[in-house]
């Protein structure tokens, strides 16, 4: 739940300039502090046990329209998961037809162009280990420089009920540094389609991203994948799923590698009974990452995960979670023990 603040009004008053506090833009915040315990169940030499979870979010939303009617916003996040940031948002123009334009930290078209599938949710514990390069989400091939924009069209575009459309573009530097594969040059595109089948809204997205590689010794682009997913709303119940594949460039040890047959499903389901929220999900990716850049992807990566959570709405911005989570992690197609087995989380957020 977002407050509006008169921080803006408040701070020119204060130093002598309340006459062009009307100036000024709007500004609100929000954020959580989230409280709770996990307790991991993993194999091999890793200790299991319990540790308490404690993060905080704090972010501010800025915008201002100008006379003729073009909003303009951003955002300043100021904690994040706990830890100070201070991270600056980009800048959004929203047109008075609906459409939008992003620039600075723009992201990319394929990464808003991806349905709503349900996730569980909860701070359960277990992590991959970092030299496996199975992907972990459906937009893992989103890979861009911060200098570039991102265009969506408002909605029912080229007059066709319920079709939107985005497209992108982000500009590197061309520095090559050995060992190492940045995004130069990235194109993507995407689409949504909503429609409604008798009592049931569903929504479909696709989308594509091509980033070439500032290494010249990299066999592939930086990122290079196509997806697609769907999501169906029927009263109280949500179901989805999303697919992705392709190639591309990831972190491992002390340098980068190829990666290729990389692959990411997963599916969601969710119900909303009075003040409570149910959800299972589930995620399975795969990757052949080689030894260094230049030698094509051979050794098989492998990660897969089923979750649960249940949450419970105490009151306004007060709710309470319960998560379940048991992951299977394989790093050169042998199974990682420290870093694979279940993990439960029950604690608290309070919004606001």
């Amino acid at each position: 739940m977002k407050k509006e603040l008169l921080i803006a009004s408040a701070l020119t008053a204060s130093f002598g300039l309340a006459n062009v506090a009307e100036a000024a833009a709007n500004v609100s915040y929000s954020g959580s502090v989230t409280r709770g315990v996990t307790q991991d169940d993993i194999g091999g030499s890793a200790a299991s046990g319990h540790t308490a979870v404690t993060t905080g979010e704090l972010s501010f939303a800025i915008d201002q329209t100008t006379d003729s009617g073009i909003k303009w916003s951003t955002s300043l996040s100021v904690v994040d998961e706990g830890s100070a940031e201070g991270d600056a948002g980009g800048l959004t123009l929203t047109f008075t037809d609906g459409s939008t334009l992003d620039i600075i930290e723009a992201g990319s078209a394929f990464g808003g162009a991806i349905a709503s599938i349900p996730s569980a949710g909860g701070s359960q514990g277990i992590t991959n280990t970092s030299t496996n390069n199975a992907p972990g989400d459906l937009d893992w091939a989103d890979a861009s420089d911060a200098v570039g924009f991102d265009w969506g069209s408002a909605a029912d575009f080229g007059g066709i009920d319920g079709l939107t459309i985005g497209v992108s573009a982000a500009f590197g530097n061309d520095t090559q540094t050995t060992g190492s594969s940045g995004a130069e040059t990235t194109y993507s595109a995407g689409l949504t389609y909503a429609m409604d089948a008798g009592d049931t809204a569903v929504t479909i997205g696709a989308g594509m991203i091509t980033a070439t590689s500032d290494n010249n010794t990299a066999l592939n682009d930086k990122a290079a994948s196509a997806s697609v997913s769907i999501s169906a709303v029927t009263g109280n119940l949500t179901l989805g799923a999303g697919y992705s594949n392709g190639s591309g460039t990831a972190g491992k040890a002390s340098t980068d590698v190829e990666i290729d047959s990389v692959s990411w499903a997963e599916a969601g389901v969710k119900y909303v009974s009075g003040d409570m929220t149910m959800i299972v999900s589930a995620g399975a990716g795969k990757a052949a990452d080689s030894t260094a850049l230049g030698t094509a992807g051979a050794s098989s990566d492998e990660t897969r995960n089923v979750s649960g959570s249940v949450a419970y709405t105490i009151a306004d911005g007060i709710s309470a979670t319960f998560g379940y989570t048991d992951v299977d992690n394989t790093d050169e197609a042998s199974s990682v023990a420290g870093n694979s087995g279940s993990s439960w989380y029950i604690g608290a957020t309070v919004s606001f």
